[in-house]
Formats: C-alpha cells, structure tokens, sequence
C-alpha cells in the first residue's frame, strides 16, 4: 500500500488515491479505452514493471476507483475497468492534459505516436457525449470521428464537418482552439461548438466510492 500523506485535507486525500507514479496513467488508459486486460495494461505502460502494475491497481481497487470484471464467454477473461468514483477523473484528466500540454508542446514529426491514437486524443480532449453532430478528424496518416458522441477511430459516414490538418495544426486546434492550422469542411459552427465544451471542467455532484475504504 503507498504511504499516505496523513493530512485531513481533500487535496492531500486525493494525492493518496491517484497520486503515485503510474496511477493516473492507469485511469488515463481506462478512460481511453473502457476495459482493459492486466496483459493490455501492462503492454501499454511501456516501463512500468509488473510488481508496480499489480500493487497500483489493489490500492486503485481498495479506494473504489477501478474494478475488475469477468467477461463472459467466448472472452472468458478478466479485465480492469472505472467504476463511476473513477469515472468522474474524466474532467480532472481533462484539465490536467490540457494543462500539461502547454509546456508539453505539439509533438514533432518524427515523434512516435501508436496507431489509433487519434481516437483516444480525442476521448481526453473534449468531454463526454461533447456533441450530437457527426464531425470526422483527418490528423497526418490517422483518422478518427465524433459518431452520436462518441470518439471512434475510422472515417464517419456523410460527416456534418471534417477537420484536417497535421499532428502539430491539431494539437493547436484543441489546446489554443486555433483554426488557422487547420481545414475546416462542412459546417463550422459544429467544429466550434465542439472546441466550445472543453470549457466544461467542472464537476458537480460527486459522491464517495461505495465500499471503498480510507488510508
């Protein structure tokens, strides 16, 4: 179990849920990708040894952050996913990410980036269910789309707007909501009603994990 700051105070009390190394990369990748084998986690964690995987996710469990499920068959396997405590990190990982970004930078051209991460960039970007139109990104070689809310890799079909550009014309387009580096088809009044509900940070009407237990 990771030591705990021993300090009544929200801020302090959080640290010692998400706060290790590695934590909020977990919750990072549930976000992105909903459910997610302990093989999965650990392959995507480039770096992050098996010992550590295992012990981030008892105390991400103990504290009612994520849970595990069996699937049923033909799957027949255990996977790691959010319960709704851990869900409500969205908008916290929302703002952290766009935070970073600033200092981060657009990545570079010969940065790698994994294949379908388009989709995922999208998920962290905006919020949940951010828009009913239908709005298709084209970034470099990766394509990825806005279908009934929800972030999918692959093109949309008779999209209401398309946004293309490169991977550092996009990072600008989410983080600074600059249009310049992109172009814009179709309706743009859809693309700016999405870039308008990454101004939804806050959250509201969160409660205690049930079962979950202090430090």
């Amino acid at each position: 179990m990771a030591k705990s700051y021993n300090q009544y105070c929200p801020v302090a009390h959080a640290l010692d849920v998400v706060g290790e190394r590695w934590s909020l990369l977990i919750v990072r990748e549930l976000i992105e990708h909903e459910q997610l084998r302990y093989s999965d986690l650990h392959c995507r964690l480039t770096g992050c040894g098996t010992n550590i995987l295992a012990a981030r996710l008892k105390d991400l469990e103990r504290y009612g952050v994520v849970r595990r499920r069996r699937l049923p068959p033909p799957a027949a396997s255990t996977v790691y996913e959010l319960t709704d405590y851990g869900q409500e990190l969205r908008p916290v990982l929302h703002v952290l990410a766009h935070w970073g970004a600033r200092s981060l930078g657009p990545p570079g051209p010969d940065e790698d980036l994994e294949p379908g991460w388009l989709s995922g960039a999208l998920r962290m970007a905006f919020p949940p269910n951010p828009t009913d139109a239908c709005i298709e990104f084209r970034v470099d070689q990766e394509v990825a789309s806005f279908v009934e809310g929800e972030a999918r890799a692959g093109r949309a079909q008779s999209p209401d707007a398309i946004v293309e550009g490169d991977r550092a014309a996009f990072f600008h387009f989410v983080v600074d909501h600059d249009l310049d580096g992109v172009t814009l088809h179709g309706d743009v009044s859809k693309v700016n009603g999405l870039l308008a509900t990454t101004l939804r940070y806050a959250t509201s009407g969160m409660g205690a994990p049930e079962g979950a237990t202090a430090g």
